[in-house]
């Protein structure tokens, strides 16, 4: 059956309304080392360069586009962040680059961005995840300058902080000594017990992320060598305070796969230096060069960060549960953090 011309137009404007204003911002570094910017909007959107969440003076580098996508040319080793306007209603949506292009990090990158409570979305520039940063560059430690960061929570234990320092110098730094045989259990790795671990393990840290977060101690960042389980399970805690769903939150979590890059996450050790020390034998194993990041997952496909879950969920209920009994983050915590980091 055909349908006349105007009422099928009609029948696709009401099924398939456009946006009307800028919506569902994208940046990401492409092959060609170009900046691919996405969004969606039906109207025309003005695009500037911006150097952070404060800036006072954007520069315009593209008027008018239409379509919802851009590609720019990419400088490397610099983070691209952007200002998208719309030009007939004058709303503005900020959007950045995710990973930091460092030469010689890994897996540093910005949680901003995500869709979280009541509509909002997480603010760029406030919360950073990373792997182990002992072989920054020169420009790297500059580019990490640039963050402002106010605070850094080190997840790594007491033996991997030793073999691997930070170069990040400069910003308040908070650790808790343990020993790295509590995650390994005397040199061997489960993963499941190892996730399922990580709730108790991870208490004072978690304490020290959150009271930060609710002091305005931000930006900050936290970090474990590979900036992926311990990482992980703080992101998923922090991305579960701002309503972020737990879908989005595992398909951020497996993305370290992607970012991790493993020959700048801890410096060469010589396993013979270290006679009757575990701890060096097994980051000398580990520390092969060329390694590759493996998948996070089990062989059914299932997330290892859902061990985690799946723990919290059976000892507390919720993750609202965990983070109330555990950390001290109720209601009147979660109320504070949601104002503070969502927009």
């Amino acid at each position: 059956m055909k349908i006349a011309a105007p009422l099928a137009l009609t029948f696709l404007l009401i099924g398939a309304p456009l946006a009307a204003r800028v919506s569902d911002p994208s940046v990401a570094r492409d092959s060609q080392g170009q900046w691919s910017l996405h969004w969606q909007d039906a109207n025309p959107v003005d695009v500037y360069r911006i150097d952070g969440p404060a800036t006072v003076s954007p520069k315009l580098v593209a008027s008018g586009v239409v379509g919802g996508r851009l590609a720019l040319a990419a400088p490397e080793h610099t983070r691209g962040w952007f200002l998208l306007k719309d030009r007939r209603d004058g709303t503005k949506v900020s959007v950045a680059e995710r990973v930091l292009p460092l030469e010689q990090g890994s897996n540093f990158r910005d949680l901003g961005g995500y869709a979280g409570w009541g509509g909002k979305h997480v603010r760029w520039g406030m919360l950073y995840r990373s792997g182990a940063t002992p072989l920054l560059t020169a420009g790297d430690l500059a580019q990490i300058k640039g963050l402002g960061l106010q605070q850094m929570v080190d997840l790594r234990s007491s033996e991997e902080r030793v073999y691997a320092p930070s170069r990040i110098t400069g910003v308040p730094y908070s650790a808790v000594g343990y020993s790295f045989q509590a995650i390994t259990k005397g040199g061997s790795f489960n993963v499941e017990v190892l996730y399922r671990n990580f709730p108790e393990l991870l208490k004072p840290q978690l304490r020290m992320i959150f009271a930060d977060m609710l002091r305005g101690n931000v930006p900050i960042a936290y970090n474990c060598s590979a900036g992926q389980d311990r990482t992980g399970f703080a992101t998923a805690m922090i991305l579960s305070a701002l309503g972020v769903p737990r879908a989005t939150i595992l398909a951020d979590y497996v993305l370290s796969t992607q970012y991790r890059r493993p020959d700048y996450e801890m410096p060469p050790i010589d396993a013979a230096q270290h006679p009757g020390d575990p701890t060096a034998q097994i980051f000398a194993q580990m520390n092969r060069p060329g390694r590759k990041p493996s998948p996070l997952l089990t062989a059914s496909g299932q997330p290892y960060l859902a061990y985690a879950f799946d723990e919290v969920d059976r000892k507390w209920g919720s993750t609202n549960g965990y983070l109330k009994a555990e950390l001290g983050v109720g209601p009147v915590e979660l109320a504070i953090l949601r104002q503070r980091y969502l927009q």
